[in-house]
This record gives structure tokens, C-alpha cells and sequence, in this order.
């Protein structure tokens, strides 16, 4: 009966410390986080950005393309997640490497690169229907601001 006592405990600390070793989300406060970028209030519940890093490190964005100029710019330690609100379901963070971006200049973001996320493709392609402008996947954003980058130097 003590073995199995202790076999119980012993199990329970270490789902604890897996658990505790888990990078994880943590909700953003939209009028008081900071951007970790360009440090404005993050106020937009349809853009707001969020990156884990593997050691759990959170860093919080008023934009998309902030976090995708901070990831680029600073800190090198690999992530673990890279989340981000949508339009279509404002205020929940969810996977960015899965979601679908439109970038047109008739619909306005914080930053002003214009750039909207989505979680569901129909949707994007019915508000690019109404608004015009481009979509992308995570990897044709990321490519699409490097080139940017490149091509403002």
C-alpha cells in the first residue's frame, strides 16, 4: 500500500513540473500590456499578437506585424508558439501559423501595413471580396515582409 502511495505522488510531481514546463499563452490586458515592439497600448482585440518562447518567455504585440519585426529583430531564442487574435474571432488568441492574413489597404491596422489575420480562409476570402488587397499564409507573410524589409534598405 506505501509504494502505490508513493508511486501516486511521485506521478503527480511530475505531471506538475511537465505542466509547469509547458510554454503557454497568457491572456493579454487590451488598454494596459504594452507592445513588446513599438511599446503602444494593445488595444485592438482583432490584431493583437502574442509569441511564447521555449523557455516560456511571453512577449505581447499590439499587431501582427509587430511581432513578426520583433521576431525578426531581437530576441533569437527559438519559439514555441505564435499566436495572434483574428477578425473573425476577436479576443482569442489562436495558432498563427495557421491562420490565413489579407493585407489591403482599404482595412486598417494598428501599424499601418493594413494587414488583417483570420482564422477561417471563406471568411477572408468574403471580406477580400468586399475590401480588396492579398491573402497569405504564415510562410507567404513572413516572406512577404522580409522582401519588404529588403526592399525599403
Amino acid at each position: 500500500m506505501r509504494s502505490s502511495s508513493y508511486i501516486l505522488v511521485i506521478s503527480l510531481v511530475f505531471c506538475l513540473v511537465v505542466q509547469s514546463c509547458t510554454p503557454r499563452p497568457r491572456p493579454i490586458n487590451y488598454g494596459t500590456d504594452k507592445c513588446a515592439y513599438c511599446s503602444m497600448s494593445i488595444v485592438d482585440r482583432q490584431r493583437a499578437a502574442q509569441v511564447v518562447t521555449s523557455k516560456g518567455k511571453i512577449y505581447s504585440f499590439d499587431a501582427v506585424e509587430c511581432m513578426l519585426n520583433y521576431d525578426r529583430n531581437y530576441d533569437k531564442t527559438p519559439v514555441a508558439l505564435f499566436l495572434c487574435n483574428s477578425f473573425d474571432n476577436p479576443g482569442v488568441l489562436a495558432d498563427a501559423t495557421e491562420g490565413i492574413y489579407l493585407i489591403s489597404d482599404n482595412l486598417p491596422s494598428p501599424m499601418g501595413a493594413f494587414l488583417t489575420p483570420f482564422r477561417d480562409a471563406a471568411e477572408a476570402r468574403r471580406i477580400q471580396g468586399q475590401k480588396d488587397g492579398e491573402l497569405y499564409n504564415w510562410l507567404s507573410l513572413k516572406e512577404h515582409f522580409d522582401m519588404e524589409i529588403k526592399n525599403s534598405r
